[in-house]
């Protein structure tokens, strides 16, 4: 098991270098220049060639960018944030918790409504039930993010006043922001999990525990569900990975001081160090969370751990 884990631990460092070089490069080649960013185009050209030098860019992209891959590889230094000139770390920490607790708050709202909601689609199969369930699910997955959220600020916020419509003041704040980000995923689960359903309650086992009279409820909750799980805890996972990466829409929307807001500021600005953090950050999270749900496998299906034992 250990040595599975260092292996997906060594694994990840190419794919962070790749990420710094994606973003790096994106940011070096996406309009607009940093320097006029910070200082304002009134500024004269003996300041703006000073803070040239000073950040750097009068040199060349791949130079600057093998200096800055040392730098974190080496002292772990990922620079200092051009927009507020301090380490980008300190702006990013205090914003985790708030994305972390968002995130996660909306995978388990997605996970309590599309486990249940898939069951029941699967065991209703084709009756009017599943067929709304479907319809619904359906719908959902198509509707943007952006506009599920503005829709949901206009009814409960505008319209009804019951909830605020942005910012962080109460736990009623993070109520339409996690509706908002778990209401996509939450329908992706309940597709997952009534597919999964419907191959299992037809395999021999099912049949042969309902020949001997076990009651519906024990066979679809304690037998069905439990070896339907493996593909749901996988999309679980994923969901999870892709909410924190797509709180940048919702962050934005309901004015929420997460990562992805700090990222869009960032973009807006140019600050390419901040940027290159946060999105790294980002990266290491949705890698730690999916080495969770592999690890989870062991404790579910005895046969993965016991191929776990013959790698190590």
């Amino acid at each position: 098991m250990f040595k599975y884990i260092a292996k997906r631990i060594l694994t990840l460092i190419p794919i962070l270098i790749g990420v710094m070089f994606l973003i790096f490069t994106i940011m070096e080649f996406a309009p607009g220049d940093p320097v006029v960013k910070i200082l304002g185009i009134e500024a004269t050209p003996e300041a703006r060639a000073q803070l040239t030098e000073q950040l750097g860019l009068d040199r060349p992209f791949l130079e600057r960018f093998v200096s800055y891959l040392y730098k974190v590889i080496v002292q772990l230094d990922f620079g200092i944030s051009w927009r507020t000139k301090n380490p980008v770390f300190d702006d990013i920490l205090p914003r985790i918790p708030v994305s972390m607790t968002l995130a996660s708050f909306a995978i388990v709202y997605a996970t309590l409504v599309g486990i249940p909601l898939g069951v029941l689609s699967a065991v209703k199969q084709y009756s009017i039930t599943d067929s709304i369930l479907r319809v619904v699910s359906t719908v959902m997955v198509a509707v943007p993010v952006f506009l599920l959220s503005m829709l949901l600020i206009l009814i409960f916020a505008l319209k009804l006043g019951l909830l605020p419509s942005g910012g962080i003041q109460s736990y009623k704040s993070y109520i339409l922001p996690v509706i908002a980000c778990g209401g996509l995923y939450s329908c992706t689960i309940l597709r997952i999990t009534r597919s999964t359903m419907l191959e299992e309650i037809r395999q021999d086992y099912i049949r042969t525990a309902r020949a001997k009279g076990v009651p519906d409820r024990v066979i679809t909750y304690k037998h069905a569900l439990k070896n339907a799980l493996l593909p749901v805890i996988t999309t679980i996972g994923q969901n999870y990975g892709a909410i924190l990466g797509g709180s940048v829409v919702v962050e934005s929307v309901f004015s929420v001081p997460g990562i992805g807001s700090l990222i869009i500021l960032s973009i807006k600005s140019k600050d390419t160090p901040t940027v290159i953090a946060g999105v790294v950050l980002m990266a290491i999270f949705f890698a730690t969370t999916m080495l969770i749900v592999d690890l989870l496998y062991a404790f579910i299906d005895p046969r993965i751990k016991a191929k776990y034992a013959r790698v190590n």
